[in-house]
C-alpha cells in the first residue's frame, strides 16, 4: 500500500459544482432513496487505533450508492422528454441507471465489459435494460455507448462527467458527516473508494467547508487517479489483474479529476491482499457483506488511521454490496484460489 499526496489545497470554488448542489440533490432524493445506517466496530476501532464510521451504502436500494446519482440524472432526462437512455459502466451504474429509467418507463441500454460479474448482469436484465458487452477496457465501453446514441437517439447517462451524478453520489458522504454529527462526532477524515471518480468528486463537495479531509482509495493494479495527479490531468494507466470489479475504470473521468485534484488531501493505492482483508475484515467482524470496491475503502482507511495524527474520526464510504458469491467463497477459503478471481480492464 502506497500514498500519494496531491499538494492542493480546497479552493473558494469547485469546477461547476458547490456543496449547494448536494444539499438540493439532498432533498430531492429523500423521498426515494434508503438512508443507509453507519455502522460502528470496537475490534476494527481497535485494530486501526481510530473510531472508523461506516457507511453501510451496501445496505442501498440497487446494492450500492449509485442509485443516488442516477435517480437524478434520469430524472432530469425523462422531464427533458427523452426517448431512452444508455450508459456504460462496470456494473453498479448500470444497474442504476435500469432501475431509475425503468421507474420513467424509458428504454435502456446498457453497455458492460465482456468479462462483467454474472450478479451484476442479472440484476440489470431484471430491471428490464439491454445489455450489449463491448471488450474490457474504458475506452471500447465509451465507444459503443456513442455508436448506440447515434444510432436510437438515446440520452447518455455518463456516470462521471454528469453533475447530476457527481452530486447524487456526494449525498452519501454528505449523510455521513450528518450522521456522526447527531452523535456529537466532526468526522476528521472521510475515506471512498476511487474508479472513475463519481464517489470521490462527490465527496468532496459534501466536505466543501465541512473540514473533514478527503482521502481516495484505488487498487494498485489500477491506480487512475495517482496517475492523474502526477500527470497534471486524467490519463488512461496501464491496468493489472484485480477482484474490485467496480474499480476498473483505466482512466479517471475529467470532472471528477477537477473537483478532487483541488479537494483531495491524499490517494493510497491498496494492494489485492489488503482488499481481499478488507472483505474478510467487513464481513466477519463489521458483519457487512461488501463487494471488493467498498472493502478497497475499508482497507484504505484501516492503513490511513494507523499513520501519525490521523485524527481520531474517519468516514468510510461502503459504496457496495453487489458481489459474486463465488468470490466471497474464495476470499474466505483459499488465497490462491483468489488470483484466479482478479480481472483486467
Amino acid at each position: 500500500m502506497s500514498d500519494h499526496r496531491s499538494g492542493l489545497t480546497v479552493g473558494t470554488t469547485l469546477p461547476g459544482l458547490s456543496r449547494a448542489d448536494v444539499d438540493r440533490a439532498e432533498l430531492r432524493l429523500a423521498p426515494r432513496i434508503l438512508r443507509t445506517p453507519v455502522i460502528r466496530s470496537d475490534q476494527l476501532d481497535a485494530q486501526c487505533g481510530a473510531r472508523l464510521w461506516l457507511k453501510a451504502e451496501n445496505l442501498q436500494r440497487g446494492g450500492s450508492f449509485k442509485v443516488r446519482g442516477a435517480l437524478l440524472a434520469v430524472e432530469e432526462l425523462a422531464a427533458a422528454g427523452s426517448r431512452g437512455v444508455v450508459a456504460q459502466s462496470t456494473g453498479n451504474h448500470a444497474i442504476a441507471v435500469a432501475l431509475a429509467a425503468r421507474a420513467h418507463a424509458l428504454p435502456t441500454l446498457i453497455v458492460l465489459p465482456s468479462d462483467a460479474p454474472p450478479a451484476k448482469v442479472g440484476r440489470i436484465r431484471e430491471a428490464g435494460a439491454r445489455v450489449v458487452f463491448a471488450g474490457t477496457t474504458l475506452a471500447e465501453r465509451v465507444a459503443a455507448v456513442e455508436e448506440l446514441r447515434e444510432l436510437h437517439g438515446y440520452d447518455v447517462v455518463d456516470p462521471y462527467e454528469n453533475p447530476h451524478v457527481v452530486a447524487g453520489q456526494g449525498t452519501a458522504t454528505a449523510e455521513l458527516l450528518e450522521q456522526a454529527a447527531a452523535e456529537g462526532v466532526r468526522l476528521d477524515t472521510v475515506v471512498v473508494p476511487v474508479g472513475g471518480g463519481s464517489a470521490l468528486a462527490g465527496a468532496c463537495l459534501a466536505a466543501s467547508g465541512h473540514g473533514a479531509a478527503v482521502v481516495g482509495a484505488e487498487p494498485e493494479a489500477v491506480p487512475a487517479f495517482t496517475a492523474a495527479l502526477g500527470a497534471g490531468e486524467p490519463v488512461t494507466v496501464g491496468v493489472g489483474l484485480t477482484i474490485a470489479d467496480g474499480l476498473r475504470p483505466d482512466r479517471i473521468g475529467a470532472l471528477p479529476f477537477a473537483l478532487a485534484a483541488l479537494v483531495a488531501e491524499q490517494v493510497l493505492t491498496i494492494s489485492e491482499e489488503a482488499i481481499a482483508d478488507g472483505m474478510r475484515a467487513a464481513l466477519l467482524v463489521a458483519r457487512l457483506l461488501v463487494e471488493p470496491a467498498a472493502a478497497t475503502a475499508l482497507a484504505g482507511a484501516l492503513e490511513y488511521a494507523s499513520g501519525p495524527g490521523r485524527g481520531t474520526d474517519i468516514g468510510v464510504l461502503l459504496s457496495g454490496g453487489n458481489v459474486e458469491p463465488a468470490l466471497v467463497a474464495a476470499v474466505l477459503a483459499d488465497p490462491a484460489d483468489l488470483a484466479h478471481r482478479a480481472v483486467a480492464s
